[in-house]
């Protein structure tokens, strides 16, 4: 069991030599005159109560656990702070400052003592006495020490330790002349300005007479004013004037301008009359002819040929600069970046990465280009077979945009009452000036220039030549709005003839010649994607190329009415999702949106369903006759051909045609089309490194059967993909050496500081330090008055209690002791009245 404080206080004491054995007289005098000693007596008597009080000092709340050796090892402080002096040095500076205003808050009222010299201990009472007078009678005088105009000169100005002067003094009536007057030149009008004042003085006092001489009298801020004032109003009305004079000189030059310009050009006349008459004013720029052209026609005249002339300069075109003639070679340069920036954009759709909205539009020109460009070669992409027969398009058309019509072809249509009066004609030709320049070149051989004689009609059909007359057709048709429709205006028509209607439909139905017509040939376009599903499903089916022409149409109004027919399209479509049994009309539309729209791109709104489609039937059905294996042929070149830029793997074909080739329903035909889109496939995905992997499961099939060439190319192509084929190697790379330092060795490095060789990083730090530190500070502050706050208006408010509870005690015990008295007495009169 430890010692107790009694025990451990006499140990120290005696340790310490402050408590022993009891000492003479002589040693206890001669230690008293020792102030060694005693200092010493005092350091360990604090050290003991130190000792004594653990609580009073603040230590390491984790001491390091290993010592090191630095220069401010020696002068680490093992005790951080005393908290109990501290505190109570902060709450006795807090009641010092804080306390005190915390008592005046929300008072009102007090003395406050301010005169001169109150608080200055320094100053002597005649010293402050003096002061207090001057501020007195500086006062009483209303003036300014630094007021120019007063006379005292007890206040002088300094620049730099020197007084301000002058090159020649300046009185105190030149003063006031030249601060009144604003010109030091005006002597007269200040004179009269004294005088005046000198008078009225006079008057004022009453006792001056108006030939004495008084004293000059310093003017009122009010007096000075008016003066100011005066002179302003009189300099205003002196400009006034001057400007008057200026305007009726020049009035008066005005007024002889005339005679001036006269006697110029040489014609005056030297009979005119003192009062001449008006001439009428003229123009030197203005031609002669037409001078003279106008002096005798009347201002009315005047204006509506002024008005005529202006309309005609309205309507005169612009002057456009010119394109300078390029050469060869800057058209071939040209023609090259396009082609590159068309591959570049094609790339990026392929990818899927986004293209800029600056570019859409070129990027449809481009493709409009690539269209007119590639409409000789697109017969094999449509998968008709249509090269080897006769061309639909007449000998001279390029695009079904390029319409060879004779000038009788008239837009004419009975519900938009276009007959041919005079005011409809005026109309279409407005808006044919209206429309841009794709479309006047659409309409370039539809509206001729020069109109001429028109055939008569022969029972309401017009013809057009030679050949017109077996065909019979008419030149105009009501623009079918449905697939109904559509077949009651193909009712009489030959089917080879139902692309040359198409193309009179819509020269007649263009969107430059009325406002309507875009959303009829919108309808139109949708009524033919469904006239090609149609014609298709016919038995037996139409003409190839008949189709051929109406995809073409479809493919030329797609550019006007994309999202009409891509709508139209991704219904059809959804009904082979329905059914999943693909018609000769889905084979057909599955066609046209290979030829229409990029199979290329990353994601389309109509050839991704339309691959995704055939994908799916590819996958999911088995050939069970050799009509499944006819459509899986077919539906397979649609895919590569789909595929034919992207390159992209379609692992369903592969497996359908290994399929097809095992089946016992196939035929040598439908074998050899099997085979050349095995052929083709193995030419697209040559550079895919699972080419062995893809085409190997083909090699069993097709030896049992009788196609070598195919078995034979497919096996060279499997040889060079496998020796093209290496094994796996890191990469092989010279071995980079690691990076090394020379470290930097600080001659003075303490532990405890940072060293960052950036300087404005390190002040930065540094002053982040120091305001979270100083934040600190002031958080903690602002608390500790708060609870002082609250300590002191606790300690009010108990003090406050505690004498109302002494002064209700008080005055009850007074009220009881009254009551008492007076009951007393009560009693003693209620005794003395029953005994009386």
């Amino acid at each position: 069991m430890p010692p107790s404080q009694l025990k451990r206080l006499k140990a120290s004491l005696r340790e310490q030599g402050i408590t022993g054995p009891q000492k003479s007289k002589k040693q206890k005098k001669s230690q008293n005159k020792n102030a060694d000693e005693r200092a010493q007596r005092h350091s360990a008597l604090a050290s003991i109560r130190e000792s004594f009080n653990p609580f009073e000092f603040k230590h390491l709340a984790r001491p390091q656990k290993f010592e090191y050796v630095s220069q401010n090892a020696n002068n680490q402080k093992k005790i951080l702070g005393r908290p109990g002096v501290t505190k109570s040095q902060g709450e006795d500076a807090r009641r010092k400052s804080l306390l005190p205003e915390m008592n005046r808050k929300n008072r009102v009222g007090g003395i406050v003592d301010r005169r001169i010299g109150e608080d200055d201990p320094t100053m002597t009472l005649d010293d402050k006495m003096m002061a207090r007078f001057e501020r007195e009678q500086q006062k009483k005088r209303g003036g300014n020490v630094f007021d120019l105009e007063d006379g005292d000169d007890e206040v002088q100005l300094t620049h730099g330790g020197e007084s301000l002067t002058f090159d020649h003094e300046i009185g105190e009536e030149d003063y006031d002349a030249a601060s009144i007057s604003g010109s030091s030149d005006d002597e007269d009008g200040f004179l009269k300005r004294k005088r005046r004042r000198d008078d009225v003085d006079g008057e004022v006092d009453g006792e001056a007479a108006p030939g004495e001489e008084q004293p000059e009298r310093k003017k009122s801020k009010a007096e000075v004013m008016k003066e100011v004032m005066a002179k302003s109003k009189l300099h205003k009305y002196e400009r006034q004037a001057q400007k008057e004079d200026d305007d009726d000189l020049r009035d008066e030059l005005d007024k002889d301008l005339n005679n001036v310009l006269a006697a110029l050009r040489g014609h005056m006349d030297k009979r005119e009359p003192e009062a001449p008459k008006e001439a009428p004013r003229t123009d030197f720029a203005m031609n002669s002819d037409r001078a003279a052209l106008l002096a005798g026609t009347s201002q009315a005249a005047k204006d509506k040929e002024y008005d005529t002339r202006v309309r005609q300069m309205m309507q005169d075109a612009r002057a456009k600069p010119t394109e300078r003639t390029k050469t060869e070679e800057e058209k071939a340069r040209e023609e090259a970046s396009r082609l590159k920036e068309m591959e570049q954009k094609r790339i990026k759709r392929m990818r899927g990465e986004p293209i800029s909205d600056d570019d859409e539009p070129q990027q449809k020109e481009n493709e409009e280009d690539d269209d007119d460009m590639s409409i000789n070669d697109d017969a094999a992409e449509f998968g008709l077979a249509a090269a080897q027969q006769p061309s639909s398009r007449p000998v001279g058309v390029d695009d079904e945009d390029d319409f060879l019509m004779d000038d009788d072809l008239v837009a004419t249509d009975s519900e938009a009452d276009m007959s041919g009066d005079e005011s409809d004609d005026a109309s279409e030709v407005d808006d044919t000036m209206a429309m841009d320049e794709d479309e006047a070149e659409f309409l370039k051989n539809v509206l001729p220039d020069t109109p001429k004689a028109q055939p008569k009609a022969v029972n309401g059909v017009l013809t057009i030549g030679a050949d017109s007359a077996s065909s019979k057709l008419a030149y105009t048709y009501p623009c079918p709005r449905s697939h109904e429709e559509v077949l009651k205006v193909f009712k009489d028509v030959k089917i080879d003839d139902v692309p040359t209607v198409v193309q009179r439909i819509r020269a007649l139905y263009h969107s430059g010649l009325h406002s309507d017509n875009k959303n009829k040939l919108a309808d139109f376009a949708c009524a033919l994607v469904d006239h090609v599903s149609y014609l298709s499903n016919q038995t037996p089916p139409a003409s190839l190329t008949v189709i051929e022409s109406i995809i073409r149409h479809i493919h030329s109004l797609s550019r006007s009415y994309s999202a009409q027919i891509a709508t139209q399209f991704r219904e059809h479509l959804k009904q082979l999702q329905v059914s999943n049994d693909p018609t000769p009309g889905d084979l057909a539309l599955l066609t046209a949106v290979g030829s229409i729209y990029p199979t290329s791109d990353h994601f389309h709104q109509v050839v991704t369903p339309a691959i995704t489609l055939m994908a799916r039937w590819m996958g999911l059905t088995t050939p069970a006759s050799a009509k499944d294996i006819a459509t899986g042929a077919y539906i397979g070149a649609l895919c590569l051909q789909y595929q034919k830029l992207a390159k992209r793997y379609i692992p369903e074909l592969i497996r359908y045609t290994t399929l097809c080739i095992k089946s016992p329903h196939a035929t040598k035909p439908l074998l050899s089309a099997h085979s050349k889109n095995v052929l083709t496939a193995a030419d697209l995905w040559s550079a895919s490194p699972a080419f062995t992997e893809i085409f190997t499961p083909l090699l069993a099939p097709l030896k049992s059967t009788s196609q070598k060439s195919t078995l034979q190319t497919l096996n060279a192509r499997l040889t060079t993909a496998r020796l093209r084929r290496r094994p796996q190697l890191l990469h092989d790379h010279r071995p980079l050496p690691i990076k090394t330092s020379i470290p930097k060795f600080e001659e003075s490095f303490d532990p405890n500081k940072h060293y960052d060789p950036d300087k404005e990083r390190s002040e930065a730090a540094k002053l982040q330090k120091e305001y979270k530190r100083e934040k600190k500070g002031a958080l903690r502050e602002l608390r500790k008055d708060a609870n002082f706050i609250a300590r002191e208006k606790l300690r009010e408010k108990k003090d406050k209690d505690q004498k109302y509870e002494e002064k209700y005690k008080r005055l009850v015990a007074e009220i009881q002791g009254e009551e008492g008295h007076e009951k007393n007495v009560y009693e003693r009169e209620k005794k003395k009245r029953q005994r009386g």
